[in-house]
């Protein structure tokens, strides 16, 4: 007999699991909401095409591709030889995220769409990494962007949700970090290694995991140009102070355009962030984001004193867009991590007390009349009061025992025929106190 298991790396969530991300997601919805993003939603599965290239090289071996099928596969299996890859066998995969099916959105419904437009989306996506702590294959994103405009305000209004959903969370001890692809870009420039560039910002977005020297050594290894890691291996030994690295970036970037220009943007959402009182902003110039599509401001959100990681990533892309057909459609995100905010939250018991989910009354029939203890749970969920009725004659002790084992703070027992003024007894689950009262008492 096949043992039952579930595949590495994916979740089931029992009841009083499933309260607690709902949760999550409901705060998170309602300030999406607050802040004036509209819900969408796009398919699980993409074409293959639509993914592909937009997550660098080491992004596209992590998708799942989906197996053809039928005579296709066979198709693909005679043409098949020796330098075949998975990506002949397939057409389509799982969402690796919900930005580039987000991009594929815009352009494929661009006349129904007035700009800027602000869409957050809460779905699962998937991706076929190695599983540990805090890392899935099948986890739930939840997205705020806004695309159809370059302004930085949209960065600033994502900085203030950032902080408020994570406040209301109980996570307010966090860090945003924020950086700059153009930046990054300009300095890569400045040692001529900008055919590198997605390797090296891909190299250094492990920083975390691997560690300044292990990064150090894959650029050497990786990048024929000593300049370059020569560089970055200055810039990941400079002090901890904003005011030093500024001073540094600036004298590093000043012959260089596009990085100036990701300084300025950088100073900008700082400076609007802190008059508005958000002073956990962070300048974080080894942040990288991996991702191929980032081309400005970029965060990530860790919590304060723990090893869990980001918990919120985001940024802005410039040309998703152009890949489905449509320039000049600049847009900027944020992706709340929800399997990580979960796993947090349980583990510094940050939920509420109060998250039940049993219903308030559980209707035990002791009368002769089946229907009798029908009509009276109609009585009640008529008044929009949550309650159920045992369904069997099982003895009493068994029948108590199970409204305690799920936590049902109230019984009805019942023993005349309904009517809405009904004497009914009443017991509470916690006192143990049982009283005589009038059915319609109840609320």
């Amino acid at each position: 007999m096949q043992k039952p298991s579930i595949p590495k790396g994916t979740r089931d969530f029992s009841p009083d699991q499933l309260i607690r991300r709902n949760y999550i997601f409901d705060i998170i919805k309602s300030k999406f909401k607050k802040f004036g993003f509209l819900p969408i939603e796009t398919p699980s599965i993409e074409n293959l095409s639509t993914l592909t290239g937009k997550y660098g090289s080491e992004g596209d071996q992590l998708l799942f591709k989906i197996l053809l099928r039928g005579e296709k596969f066979k198709k693909a299996l005679k043409n098949s030889n020796e330098n075949s890859t998975d990506h002949d066998f397939s057409l389509e995969a799982l969402r690796y995220d919900l930005t580039v099916p987000f991009a594929r959105y815009i352009v494929q419904h661009l006349n129904d769409l007035t700009f800027p437009f602000k869409r957050y989306q809460i779905q699962p996506v998937w991706r076929a990494d190695r599983p540990q702590k805090g890392r899935y294959r099948e986890f739930y994103q939840c997205d705020a962007d806004i695309v159809g405009t370059n302004s930085l305000i949209c960065e600033i209004e994502l900085v203030s949700l950032i902080t408020e959903i994570l406040n209301e969370l109980n996570l307010s001890d966090h860090t945003i970090m924020i950086n700059n692809r153009k930046i990054l870009y300009g300095l890569v420039e400045t040692c001529n290694s900008i055919e590198y560039f997605s390797k090296i910002t891909a190299i250094i977005d492990k920083i975390d995991k691997i560690g300044q020297n292990k990064v150090i050594e894959e650029l050497k290894n990786n990048i024929p140009n000593q300049s370059c890691w020569e560089l970055f291996n200055e810039l990941f030994s400079l002090d901890n102070s904003t005011q030093i690295i500024l001073s540094w970036l600036s004298k590093k970037l000043a012959s260089n355009h596009e990085g100036l220009k990701g300084l300025q943007e950088l100073n900008y959402i700082v400076d609007n962030a802190e008059e508005l009182g958000i002073n956990n902003l962070k300048i974080n110039i080894s942040l990288a984001r991996g991702l191929d599509y980032y081309t400005g401001s970029i965060f990530e959100v860790i919590l304060n004193n723990h090893s869990m990681g980001s918990i919120v990533g985001g940024g802005r892309y410039d040309n998703l867009t152009e890949v489905f057909g449509q320039s000049n459609l600049s847009g900027v995100g944020i992706s709340f991590g929800a399997e990580r905010i979960f796993d947090l939250m349980n583990e510094f018991s940050l939920f509420p007390s109060n998250l039940g989910i049993s219903p308030k009354y559980m209707i035990i029939d002791q009368s002769d009349q089946p229907s009798n203890g029908l009509q009276v749970l109609k009585y009640l969920r008529d008044k929009d009061i949550s309650a159920i009725l045992y369904p069997d004659r099982h003895k009493l002790k068994k029948q108590l025992k199970y409204a305690n084992s799920v936590k049902i703070p109230y019984i009805v027992f019942i023993k005349d025929s309904f009517n809405s003024k009904m004497n009914i007894e009443l017991k509470n689950m916690e006192s143990g106190l049982q009283v005589n009262t009038d059915i319609s008492n109840l609320n």
